[in-house]
């Protein structure tokens, strides 16, 4: 490994005694306020303008399946539970609403993201079939499979241009869900083109949360954490995820050292939470002890260099596009790479048929092709993880656990 990239793991050391850890959880009624008497204490911070008093670790609900793993989640502490439209084809948002009915309203948060179908994956701009009544409709259709009576968090994901992120339509649709109470804070979920992303955000005011994809592995490091620093002093809170970088070295293992990698998103102040797709009570007890003593030890420190030295076989692509113009076959590689990460690194099938299916992957994509003109900047085998994770379009879907 180069020096440059054991400086970026140094500089990602700083300023954890400047963290504002809050104790406590979500600011609320009395009714919020006697629940979570009885609950874990556990180190938080303020989520931006939001007010949200947010425990350093928060729930990425995709591969939550049954409502008495949400409880147990909200039992341990944990009060940010982070849905989308996409998972489980909407039974995911039906999951969470039934498992948190039962606790007083502003005692939790929901957050989903409800993307919008008229964005070109490879170009990240909208096409000329965007509607923003649909959008509201399928915001709405979030609303109704919660069962609740607001969402606290919409957001409006793989947000990577400006145009498209400021788009008027869009906006004017964001407040309209705000004032119409049906969610209270609107925000952007970013895999990519994040740094763009964040700026056009904070420049609306509209845009209050962002959740992006922040790791050890993350390229253009200054660049990004200049755009995460300035959109948190324009009042946005900022969500990490991704933060284990697909949690394996490569698809055989082994396992990424996952307290180092949560620890080294949270030495950066301006991130809120992490946003981490726990599917066992083991891994929630493991990740709440974590966030009580953020300390690096020189051991994690070596475990995260050893993992960087496996870029070329891991399994976490950093969704740069570079790819995209190389193809000949046009295909929306980084999507597809998604995909590889959620079957290989996350062992989540459904999610990544799901991802697999919005790249508009086919059966044999590169059988046109005698070699691949695809250069990743990563140095990932493109030709060779895409012709691995096709293999998974055959299976059928009833195979899968949904």
């Amino acid at each position: 490994m180069n020096n440059d990239r054991r400086e970026f793991l140094k500089k990602g050391l700083l300023g954890v005694s400047a963290a504002a850890f809050i104790p406590g959880v979500i600011k609320g009624s009395p009714a919020a306020a006697e629940a979570s008497a009885s609950l874990p204490d556990l180190p938080s911070r303020v989520l931006g303008r939001t007010g949200i008093q947010a425990p350093l670790i928060s729930l990425g609900a995709s591969g939550a399946i049954t409502p008495s793993f949400i409880k147990g989640a909200y039992n341990a502490g944990i009060k940010l539970f982070f849905s989308a439209t996409y998972y489980g084809e909407g039974n995911n948002e039906i999951i969470v609403g039934e498992a948190l009915k039962g606790f007083p309203r502003d005692s939790f948060v929901v957050a989903t993201a409800a993307p919008c179908n008229e964005v070109d994956n490879r170009t990240g701009l909208l096409t000329d079939k965007f509607s923003a009544r649909a959008y509201m409709e399928k915001a709405e259709g979030s609303l109704r499979r919660f069962g609740l009576d607001h969402i606290d968090i919409i957001l409006f994901p793989y947000a990577s241009k400006r145009e498209t992120v400021c788009n008027d339509e869009i906006l004017k649709t964001m407040e309209q869900l705000k004032q119409q109470g049906k969610v209270r804070f609107a925000g952007i979920a970013s895999h990519g083109g994040i740094p763009e992303a964040l700026d056009a955000a904070a420049s609306t005011g509209i845009y209050d949360i962002a959740m992006i994809s922040y790791n050890f592995k993350s390229e253009n490091r200054e660049a990004l954490d200049t755009a995460i620093a300035k959109a948190s002093a324009s009042g946005m809170g900022i969500a990490a995820m991704k933060t284990t970088a697909g949690a394996f070295r490569n698809k055989s293992g082994p396992g990424i050292n996952s307290d180092a990698a949560l620890k080294w998103a949270l030495q950066n102040v301006n991130i809120s939470t992490i946003v981490s797709g726990m599917t066992t009570a083991e891994q929630i007890q493991k990740n709440l002890a974590m966030i009580k003593n953020l300390k690096m030890t020189e051991e994690e420190m070596a475990d995260l260099n050893t993992a960087l030295a496996f870029s070329e076989t891991g399994l976490f692509c950093q969704q740069c596009g570079h790819c995209l113009p190389q193809c000949p076959a046009s295909l929306d590689i980084p999507t597809i790479m998604r995909g590889y990460m959620y079957a290989y690194g996350y062992r989540n099938l459904p999610q990544a048929r799901n991802t697999l299916a919005a790249s508009g992957l086919k059966s044999g994509p590169c059988a046109d092709c005698n070699s691949c003109s695809v250069k990743c900047s990563s140095g990932f085998d493109v030709r060779g993880k895409i012709q691995d994770i096709a293999r998974l379009i055959k299976v059928p879907e009833d195979f899968l656990l949904t």
